[in-house]
């Protein structure tokens, strides 16, 4: 089973990694969806920082909604 505190660095990842590169190759049309990406790995980097469990859950659920 594998915790929120394993699965939420793993998304973020993900979306690093896989997700914002993607975006990139369309161009300048998905510099919208960018901002919202990257004020979701924000949000998620700060509840992890402060420990925020409740806030941790929200954040990884947004990014899991970030497909290609």
């Amino acid at each position: 089973m594998e915790t929120l505190g394993d699965a939420l660095p793993e998304e973020m990842a993900r979306i690093r990694d896989v997700v914002i590169p993607a975006y990139r190759e369309i161009g300048s049309a998905a510099s919208f969806a960018l901002v919202f990406i990257r004020r979701d790995l924000d949000l998620a980097a700060k509840a992890m920082v402060e420990g925020d469990l409740s806030a941790m859950l929200t954040a990884y659920k947004a990014l899991q909604q970030y497909k290609l």
